[in-house]
């Protein structure tokens, strides 16, 4: 068996529940028995399915023991809640670790964030970060939950839809380094007070930072200012990445083409230069933002440099394929993960800088969670879209009829209600040499569309 991560006995004492049947020691936690591993926790957590009724499934795949708040068949710490056992469970973890900690939200680039800050926590010791996008309520508590006691450094990722969302999970987390990515008028439809709400929820994450401990904000957002007062005034010290004079880490230049790109920078006064496999522009922000995360938590320059280097695009999140079809091949950039006014502006932005030759076809999907200005937010793509001197725009969703009216009919590829229903037309209209690129939210299915894409691939190789 791997390291031990728990007794049942610990489980009991921390939780305040009670061990039945055998002892047993276990080396993960899930929550999902179709993910559970050998020798892992299981947690029966109740919801819109209640997970008691996957007991068995669990033990089946090979969990050594469940957390259950009602009996079941074999060893398990009975609890009267199982959410809040974990949360238990995740601030012992926490506390019994003498884990650098690190807590990463924003509008955009949280996840890719949190992940380039982990390749780097990787190659500097022990470490631990969160899988995914476990983000929640209960991604949070069980990712620390997860944590092993001899982990050296952690990052956490921490999202939200509504307001104080992410100040209990900061507490619980309890940070010495808070990172803001960026602030904009994403799940805008939740707050009252627009994109000014917005930004005092995602400030919610200086309510667990340590004293003393450094907030790492983007001084190029509108927000800096408000979110650098609420980091202050809970005692963290502010580090701000940007391409204006006075940034810790300020962006010189970024260029890119064909999967690579390089930055040159200066931080903390020194000047720098390194390569990413990222293209897209924002990840020449992104990337000083990891760099002051990794050097808050004690991992040298050159190392974290090096991990950035070797970082890969998130599927979904700008990663790139060259599709071969007969008599050539065209570069598929899939950024259909998620989208939101910022994100689908960089993304536009980003394609209409690359070097190659060669049209710039887009597909794009609705994006959602903006309230009653969706519309316009969507109509107003149409700039962005001309200054990236895109070729041919397809648009699918209710939402985006929007941007399909307000393009010029030279630019209008295909307009549908659907996802599905437009991608056999993308796929019809692409030739070799096109850049094609796949955005919109997650719930839009956009991702159906960089599949139906990707397929047409004869040989399945990647750029």
């Amino acid at each position: 068996m791997a390291d031990v991560l728990w007794t049942s006995e610990d489980i009991a004492a921390v939780t305040g529940g009670k061990v039945v049947g055998a002892p047993f020691n276990v080396a993960g936690v899930s929550i999902d028995s179709r993910d559970v591993n050998p020798a892992d926790l299981f947690v029966a957590l109740s919801g819109e399915r209640d997970g008691h009724a996957f007991v068995p499934g669990a033990f089946a795949a090979g969990a050594f023991g469940v957390l259950a708040s009602k009996p079941v068949d074999g060893p398990h710490v009975l609890v009267s809640d199982t959410l809040r056992a974990l949360e238990a469970l995740g601030v012992a973890a926490r506390d019994r670790s003498l884990a650098l900690r690190a807590a990463v939200t924003g509008s955009v680039g949280k996840t890719s964030v949190t992940q380039a800050i982990a390749a780097g926590l990787a190659s500097a010791g022990r470490w631990h970060s969160s899988v995914k996008s476990y983000n929640n309520h209960i991604g949070v508590p069980l990712t620390l939950a997860r944590m092993p006691w001899v982990t050296e450094r952690a990052v956490f990722e921490i999202g939200m839809n509504h307001e104080g969302e992410i100040a209990p999970l900061s507490r619980m987390v309890r940070p010495e380094v808070a990172v803001i990515t960026t602030v904009g008028p994403v799940h805008i439809e939740n707050f009252p007070d627009g994109e000014e709400g917005v930004a005092r929820a995602k400030a919610e994450i200086f309510d667990g930072i340590e004293e003393g401990g450094v907030a790492i904000l983007n001084a190029d957002n509108r927000w800096f200012d408000l979110l650098a007062h609420s980091a202050r005034a809970a005692g963290a010290r502010v580090q701000s990445f940007g391409t204006g004079e006075g940034c810790d880490a300020r962006l010189l230049d970024f260029s890119a083409a064909h999967g690579h790109a390089s930055v040159r920078a200066m931080i903390n006064g020194a000047s720098v230069s390194y390569p990413l496999l990222q293209t897209g522009l924002h990840w020449g922000l992104n990337s000083l933002c990891a760099l002051l995360a990794l050097e808050a938590m004690n991992v040298d320059r050159a190392t974290a440099l090096e991990a950035l280097a070797a970082f890969a695009p998130l599927a979904g999140r700008g990663a790139e394929k060259t599709v071969r079809i007969s008599g050539g091949a065209f570069t598929l950039i899939d950024e259909s993960y998620n989208a939101n006014p910022i994100s689908m502006a960089a993304a536009l932005k980003t394609l209409g800088a690359r070097q190659e030759r060669g049209r710039r076809i887009v597909a794009l999907t609705d994006m959602l969670e903006l309230g009653p200005d969706a519309p316009a937010f969507h109509a107003a793509l149409a700039a962005p879209i001309e200054a990236a001197d895109v070729d041919l725009v397809f648009c699918a969703g209710p939402l985006m009829k929007s941007l399909w009216d307000a393009l010029p009919p030279t630019r209008r590829g295909g307009y549908a209600e659907a996802a599905a229903d437009i991608a056999a037309r993308v796929a019809s209209a692409t030739r070799p040499g096109d850049l094609v690129m796949v955005k919109g939210s997650n719930g839009s299915r956009a991702s159906a569309i960089a599949a139906a894409l990707a397929a047409l691939d004869h040989t399945g190789e990647t750029a």
